[in-house]
């Protein structure tokens, strides 16, 4: 008996698409013209890319890859016709904005629709010469907008629920952070119920920049992601009973990804203000996804996008109180996937 399958229909395909648009539904058409243009220059550049540098360049499939299923294989070089037939896409698109700039759009519905049904055209032509479906882009579009701005979220299962309690990164903690000078140089120390947890830290930089408060990022993975190989390295909580875990997901090797991905945010996070006023749905996309591909190979890379998100702003949300206050105390609460911060009594 064949499996029933329900095709996804351009209507549907705008509806699933408009209920997660960050936008004002008010948005005028140059807005949505800006990305038709982007989307097409890259198709391009990806193009001239792979012929520029055929056998090293692996963002070309890659590029396709966005546009199928996993189970779809697309790895060859551009072809002369595929190649035509995106220059004449690109074509298209620009008599579309020129009419645009113009302005004979505004109360010409009939040339607008034949701009579209041109622009349409070319792209099912160069569609088909790469034997990609346009329902295939559209669902997996459609997985993409969800991964990064979901309708309803639903936080997954801790990568180590069902585990014995010593395995488990904690659920709930207490962790109080704070600065003392030791012979006329400050380190941060972090006690929980009175242990002092881990080394006393410097920023390990020429000039300052407060990255002695890092840790509390690796918090933020635990309170939000159920995640870091760090603190379970900290804490002597890895996960033993399963060897293939305790060596690939637990290991030095995750610790290394882990700090590593924990750096290159700091990086990235300075030259906007540690994300200071970016509110939930504001982080950069392409940050996130560089996110997802530090992690490519490990658990975390499981994470939803809007999950990441939620992580990273809370995290510099604390590093930015502490900065400012110098000491805090924080809370981990998984259950509400937080983390909360709070100043600490003297």
């Amino acid at each position: 008996m064949e499996e029933a399958f329900e095709h996804l229909t351009i209507d549907e395909y705008a509806r699933q698409a408009a209920a997660t648009d960050q936008r004002s539904s008010t948005a005028e058409l140059g807005f949505h013209l800006l990305g038709l243009v982007g989307e097409t220059g890259t198709l391009l550049s990806e193009a001239k890319k792979k012929q520029r540098d055929e056998a090293s360049y692996l963002g070309y499939a890659e590029a396709f890859h966005d546009l199928q299923p996993a189970t779809m294989e697309f790895s060859k070089a551009p072809m002369p016709r595929f190649e035509q037939t995106l220059l004449m896409l690109a074509s298209k698109v620009g008599d579309l904005i020129s009419s645009f700039v113009n302005s004979e759009l505004e109360n010409d519905k009939p040339l607008a629709r034949d701009h579209l049904v041109s622009v349409a055209e070319k792209l099912i032509e160069a569609s088909t010469e790469s034997g990609i479906t346009m329902e295939a882009a559209a669902a997996k579009n459609l997985h993409k907008i969800l991964d990064r701005w979901p309708q309803e979220r639903r936080y997954p299962e801790a990568f180590d629920e069902g585990f014995e309690l010593e395995e488990r990164l904690p659920r709930t903690m207490t962790i109080d952070i704070y600065e003392r000078e030791v012979r006329g140089k400050t380190f941060v120390y972090q006690r929980s119920n009175h242990i002092y947890v881990g080394d006393r830290l410097t920023d390990n930089a020429v000039e300052p920049d407060d990255y002695r408060f890092h840790d509390v990022f690796h918090y933020a993975y635990v309170a939000v992601l159920g995640w870091s190989p760090v603190m379970r390295a900290l804490f002597r909580l890895k996960r033993k009973s399963d060897p293939l875990l305790d060596e690939a997901q637990d290991g030095a090797r995750a610790i290394l990804i882990e700090e590593g991905l924990t750096s290159w945010l700091f990086t990235q996070a300075q030259q906007l203000r540690f994300f200071d006023k970016v509110e939930r749905g504001g982080l950069p996309l392409d940050l996130l996804k560089q996110v997802r591909a530090f992690v490519s190979g490990y658990e975390a890379e499981q994470c939803p996008l809007w999950l990441w998100e939620e992580a990273i702003l809370q995290g510099y949300s604390a590093f930015r109180f502490l900065q400012e206050k110098r000491r805090a105390r924080l809370t981990i609460d998984f259950e509400q996937r937080e983390l909360q911060v709070a100043e600490l009594p003297a």
